[in-house]
């Protein structure tokens, strides 16, 4: 029948209520969740199909006993499940996770809530308790950390290596090709005029390699890394670096919502390092733009500049040695590495590496037994 103009549509009759039997069917029927009623005692009084496959136990195994048969021993000496029934009392509900024990005895990380139930007098008349298991998420979790945990134990770890041949280069194939040059001046001075040309020569080769060599060094490891944060270290490196010795107009612009760990500090660094060397080297540019922002929970970096485009190997990927490089310290970390390149466009890096908390702030309390 089509209504009346003005008038709504006559709206399709709404679904009857859930019953109390088809409630407890789904309840019975739910696999993913155990979910079971406690009496005012903590005793157990209801058992559905999840509960059974999460902890072993059939109905007629558990209904009638205590619930704290599914605490460990460490936990049943401490009360902890009385504890946890007189918290829900007090504040209506109850969450938590940790250990729990199934039929055979192994033990299973578990998030458990429990909710007080009360009658229409504000008498208790037991507890509802869902509890989900959560290994699987917490051994993605321990391997996730353990994957940082290794991973920044390679950054620091090269980056000690390179400190370490920074400072030998310095110290020792510098300082000795330094002497070689001040000799050689000397000997410029005392020989006749044909040797003096040919050592003067000499000299300037000696002083163009301690200048490489010196660039080396900073490369390695460029002062202020340790010190500073990433938005400074990067500053720094654009200035002296990119605006003064290369003598090309550059841009930095950032926005992060707090200071990376140190190790992925590094890794972004490094990146961009390569990245603006590459653009020296390659692009024949003559400005570079330098972008880090926060993004998705990590740190996503682009390098652009106004060159050439980069070289392109003849199956269309960039294979040089810098650029895989690059794409494996992205990697590594966690993250993912892009270039996107057009003779005549100019070329533009762009990465993205996890920013996690430190691992001492997410570091899990409560170890395996």
């Amino acid at each position: 029948m089509t209504p009346e103009p003005g008038q709504p549509p006559r709206l399709r009759k709404q679904a009857a209520p859930l019953s109390e039997a088809a409630f407890t069917l789904l309840v019975q029927g739910v696999l993913d969740y155990g979910i079971f009623m406690l009496d005012p005692q903590g005793y157990i009084i209801s058992w559905n199909a999840g509960a059974q496959r999460i902890k072993g136990y059939s109905a007629t195994d558990i209904v009638g006993q205590h619930f704290s048969v599914f605490y460990p021993p460490e936990d049943q000496s401490s009360g902890k499940p009385q504890w946890e029934l007189e918290t829900a009392v007090a504040e209506g509900r109850l969450e938590d996770e940790g250990w729990r024990v199934r039929k055979d005895g192994s033990r299973f990380w578990a998030n458990v809530v429990i909710t007080a139930l009360w009658d229409d007098k504000g008498v208790l008349q037991g507890f509802g308790k869902v509890t989900r298991d959560m290994s699987e998420r917490r051994a993605a979790q321990h391997a996730l950390s353990e994957r940082r945990r290794l991973f920044d134990h390679l950054v620091q770890a090269q980056e000690t290596e390179r400190r370490r041949i920074a400072w030998d280069v310095h110290d020792d194939s510098i300082q000795a090709m330094v002497a070689v040059g001040m000799r050689l001046e000397l000997l410029a001075e005392r020989v006749p005029e044909p040797y003096s040309a040919e050592l003067q020569r000499l000299d300037a080769s000696v002083r163009e390699a301690i200048g490489r060599l010196r660039s080396l060094t900073f490369r390695l490891h460029p002062p202020g890394i340790d010190r500073h944060g990433l938005v400074e270290a990067l500053s720094s490196h654009l200035e002296d670096v990119v605006g003064t010795s290369w003598g090309m107009a550059y841009s930095f612009g950032h926005q992060l919502d707090r200071e990376p760990t140190p190790e992925t500090a590094i890794t972004v660094f490094r990146i961009v390092q390569e990245a603006l060397l590459n653009v020296y080297k390659h692009a024949r540019g003559s400005r570079v733009d330098v972008r880090i922002e926060s993004a998705d929970g990590g740190l996503l970096t682009r390098v652009a500049d106004d060159g050439t485009g980069a070289p392109m190997s003849k199956d269309g990927t960039h294979e040089h040695f810098g650029v895989i490089e690059m794409r494996e310290r992205a990697e590594t970390a966690g993250g993912w590495w892009s270039m996107h390149s057009r003779p005549g466009t100019g070329t533009t890096v762009e990465f993205w590496v996890p920013n996690p908390l430190p691992l001492a702030a997410t570091a899990q309390t409560d170890d395996a037994p």
